[in-house]
């Protein structure tokens, strides 16, 4: 398949509509392969068929939380854990929305640029609250995206009410219509970590000088964190499109990302790794890259969106997948068990997820099912 074949699985399905709320759980099994045409070399593949293991941390109920959203993208809890930021890539639109799922508009992000004409995947994506955020001596709030000109990460005032300001903390990250990364999350150090795409300039995934294809890792003014393995803003590299980034209850990093036409990956991030695009895509033998702990097919069940843990299970949403996917980190932290795929098909397409603090459970939100036709969903972790 070539890139831009792959490309087309990543485009919006205008006039997808919601199916039932009753779905199919599909069990999932692991498979080793071998450094061949047929895998990856000892990489765990998901794949529709065997069955789950680990049973703790598992979806016990799906229900609509809120609906008449247009492509939300990412979701961000506030301190206080009442509510969440959530964006619109397609609108530019920011939402407050309260744990019994009421929702108010509660402003917009300038300048940020989307095109369904030109399947531009850009616009408005990630957002984050900063950590201390209170809404009175702390009212920072982060986002990323799309401009005319640049992708960018800029910062906001929120009061609790309405947004306001606007100042861009990292300009001159190389925008494309496909591999914008988008991501944005504080890690557990309080520093803003970010994914960017490679924008379809591969190299630019091993420019250790470049921004493109990268797990940034910045202050909350835009400068390199401290302690960053190149003393720049690159945290990690060699990355295609990066979607998703989670930390398990030991403070490791996990990253999902969507590859070009044969492997997508679920990635174990270790500062200063090289995780080999565009020489890998998948598992290698490529001397100095990291290999990915499990791959999918993208065209079965794969193109993997965001990530969120859960009693050390990762959940990860799957665009073209159309499901979602239950993860376990095995007992040494540094691999994972077999998968089980879960709402198959329910939904369309699924992209933006989180896990409400202080509780077992995820929202999860629906992608390009058309205006105001959009849901966000609570699912319950038992």
């Amino acid at each position: 398949m070539s890139r831009l074949a792959h490309s087309a699985l990543h485009r919006v399905r205008p006039g997808l509509a919601a199916i039932t709320a009753v779905a199919a759980v599909v069990a999932v099994g692991v498979g080793q392969s071998t450094a061949t045409a047929a895998g990856p070399p000892s990489v765990p593949r998901a794949q529709d068929s065997g069955s789950g293991a680990h049973r703790e941390g598992t979806p016990s109920g799906v229900s609509t939380l809120s609906a008449t959203l247009t492509t939300p993208w990412g979701i961000s809890f506030l301190p206080g854990k009442k509510s969440a930021l959530v964006t619109e890539r397609d609108t530019g639109a920011v939402w407050k929305v309260a744990l019994d799922g009421a929702k108010k508009k509660v402003g917009t992000v300038p300048n940020a640029v989307w095109s369904q004409a030109t399947q531009d995947k850009g616009g408005l994506l990630g957002v984050a609250a900063s950590p201390t955020w209170n809404g009175t001596t702390d009212k920072a709030v982060f986002f990323m995206e799309t401009t005319s000109a640049d992708n960018r990460v800029v910062r906001m005032n929120f009061n609790g009410t309405s947004l306001s300001g606007y100042t861009p903390i990292l300009t001159g990250i190389v925008r494309d219509t496909q591999h914008n990364g988008g991501k944005i999350a504080f890690g557990p150090d309080g520093y803003l970590y970010v994914t960017t795409g490679d924008a379809q300039q591969s190299k630019l995934a091993q420019d250790k000088k470049s921004l493109n294809g990268k797990i940034l890792r910045i202050t909350k003014s835009g400068a390199a964190a401290p302690g960053n393995p190149f003393g720049t803003r690159v945290y990690s590299y060699g990355h295609r499109n990066p979607q998703g980034l989670a930390w398990d209850r030991n403070g490791r990093l996990w990253e999902t990302e969507i590859g070009e036409s044969t492997w997508d990956e679920l990635n174990l991030v270790k500062p200063g790794g090289n995780y080999g695009w565009p020489q890998c895509e998948g598992g290698c033998s490529v001397a100095g890259t990291k290999n990915p702990k499990m791959v999918w097919k993208p065209d079965q069940g794969g193109v993997p969106a965001q990530i969120a843990i859960v009693k050390n299970v990762i959940y990860a949403t799957t665009l073209s997948g159309k499901r979602l996917w239950r993860i376990p980190i095995d007992s040494t932290g540094q691999g994972v068990l077999p998968a089980t795929a879960y709402y198959n098909g329910a939904y369309g397409r699924l992209r933006a997820l989180a896990k409400v603090p202080g509780a077992d459970q995820l929202w999860l939100g629906t992608s390009d099912r058309g205006t105001a036709k959009d849901l966000l969903l609570k699912v319950t972790i038992k």
